[in-house]
């Protein structure tokens, strides 16, 4: 940067360190940005910005919040923002985008207006026109986030509904190779142009032969697709090599020194000195989600294995109660693979024992990669946790004085809630589906579970403000924060609230291109 003045935020009132100044903090590393859609916002020979960009000086954060906020309301603007973090672009072309984005989200508003008109006199909207969200179910339903948008989507065009399109689970394509071809088509509606051109640029990628990460880590910040998810995320956490001909081997090799560990560890479980890990895996695993996959004992048996290998291989933490939950996420997408119906739907015992076996290795050694970064949340008194908990509550003072001090004044303790949305990682708070949609960006970002996870906490919180503050009562307050009603989230909750934490980050932290490669 080029002075320590630049590197100062205005609304820093004191000398005490915010979250974001412990180390350096690097911005969304791969926001969505999309070459078709954006082309035009790089302007030809520009370089990349050495200094972060310098933001109209405001006097406190709430007036930047006020002038700026309402920007990420559900509209069609979300990756045209987030393209402020991409390679290339200079601070001109940066405010020309977010000055376009404030512009259109104004525009939207009027024809927002003009819609509620419409209803009052009763004019029948069409139900194609309706915005919807495609679940992993294959299920068309309609997030909590859109009752307050739906008027103003319905305005929105063909193209610009093109452009927010998420990647979500959609009709088989040709395959991949190790790809299982989802044979469900009646019940899976045709891909939209924009999700057709993703599973194309993803296709692309996959099947060269040596794998651009970089390419692969910004593609996939904005969701990936169900029919590519599995060697994705096997790419992105490290398990697989970028290069095609050492796959095979790879996962061979990985695969057998797996069931090796299990030869020479599992029959030590019945071990006095082991006797208590196992118990408390036992207990934790019938307390997972979903609870179709818990009742399943074949499972059961598979979780077990992996909880109780990766506890006796990582002595200095051992099994930590939440870790059961880490194991989810991944398995769920690595049956995927191999079946065309939702997992909840399915017996997981039907699938051949070499799939089975294959699958476990997989989320093992994925599982690995993740808690290799987060290791220190498990370890004696959780330190990890601890820390990142009261980086959280200083965060919150600084973007929302007002929940901040409504939390105090009923002495709710950040802890007594953001514990567990530090050892879960949110998952015991959004359904499964969104926090598979959450894991393809935080394995896009340089540190998505270590660092960029404490400003989403941060953005989920004040998600709620509204209700917070209206709670006047600790007990109610703490039940609110511990159940907060997200059953009926789907990915586009998650987007509008990835774009929130990214507009956290970019203000807090240092410019979002200045990361590590």
């Amino acid at each position: 940067m080029a002075n320590d003045g630049g590197r100062k935020q205005f609304w820093k009132r004191s000398g005490s360190k915010v979250p974001g100044s412990i180390q350096h903090v690097y911005g969304a590393q791969h926001p969505p940005f999309d070459p078709l859609l954006h082309g035009t916002l790089i302007k030809p020979g520009s370089k990349p910005p050495t200094t972060p960009v310098k933001l109209k000086k405001v006097s406190t954060f709430q007036e930047f919040e006020s002038n700026t906020s309402d920007a990420w309301d559900l509209g069609d603007d979300d990756d045209e923002l987030l393209t402020m973090a991409a390679e290339n672009l200079n601070t001109d072309v940066v405010m020309e985008t977010a000055n376009k984005v404030i512009q259109n989200h104004s525009r939207l508003q009027e024809q927002h207006k003009l819609q509620e008109e419409q209803l009052q006199e009763d004019k029948p909207v069409p139900f194609s026109e309706l915005p919807s969200v495609v679940y992993g179910d294959n299920r068309l339903v309609k997030s909590v986030s859109e009752s307050h948008a739906s008027s103003s989507a319905e305005s929105v065009s063909e193209n610009s509904s093109m452009q927010r399109s998420q990647s979500l689970p959609h009709a088989p394509t040709d395959p991949l190779e190790g790809e299982v071809a989802d044979h469900n088509m009646s019940a899976t509606p045709a891909l939209t142009e924009r999700e057709a051109f993703r599973l194309d640029k993803f296709k692309q990628l996959l099947a060269g032969p040596n794998t651009n990460l970089d390419e692969l880590r910004k593609l996939s910040w904005s969701g990936i697709p169900k029919q590519v998810r599995p060697i994705t995320w096997k790419l992105l956490s490290g398990y697989l090599p970028a290069n095609v001909d050492r796959r095979e081997g790879t996962l061979q090799r990985k695969r057998n020194e797996y069931f090796a560990f299990i030869e020479q560890y599992y029959d030590s479980r019945n071990d006095e000195s082991h006797q208590d890990t196992y118990r408390q895996i036992h207990i934790d695993i019938p307390r997972m989600n979903p609870e179709s996959l818990r009742l399943q004992p074949k499972v059961t048996e598979i979780f077990e294995r992996i909880l109780f290998i990766w506890a006796i291989r990582h002595p200095a933490s051992g099994y930590v109660q939440g870790i059961n939950d880490l194991v989810t996420p991944f398995f769920v997408v690595f049956v995927c693979e191999y079946i065309a119906e939702e997992v909840e739907n399915f017996d997981v015992s039907s699938l051949p024992e070499e799939v089975l076996q294959n699958i476990e290795a997989d989320s093992y050694w994925c599982m690995s990669k993740l808690l290799d970064g987060i290791q220190d949340n498990y370890t004696f008194a959780q330190p990890g946790i601890q820390k990142k908990v009261k980086m959280l509550e200083e965060l919150v003072s600084r973007i929302d004085e007002q929940v901040h001090r409504h939390l105090d004044q009923h002495e709710v303790k950040y802890l007594q809630f953001a514990f567990r949305w530090m050892n879960n990682l949110l998952m015991r708070e959004v359904p499964l589906r969104c926090t598979i949609r959450l894991w393809d960006t935080y394995q896009s970002e340089p540190e998505g579970f270590s660092h960029f996870h404490l400003y989403v906490c941060a953005a989920f919180l004040v998600r709620w403000r509204k209700e917070i503050l209206e709670e006047k009562d600790f007990q109610e307050l703490l039940i609110f924060l511990q159940n907060l009603p997200t059953m009926h989230w789907g990915n586009e909750d998650i987007s509008v609230l990835l774009a929130e934490a990214y507009r956290l980050k970019f203000a807090f932290a240092d410019a979002p291109n200045h990361y590590k490669k």
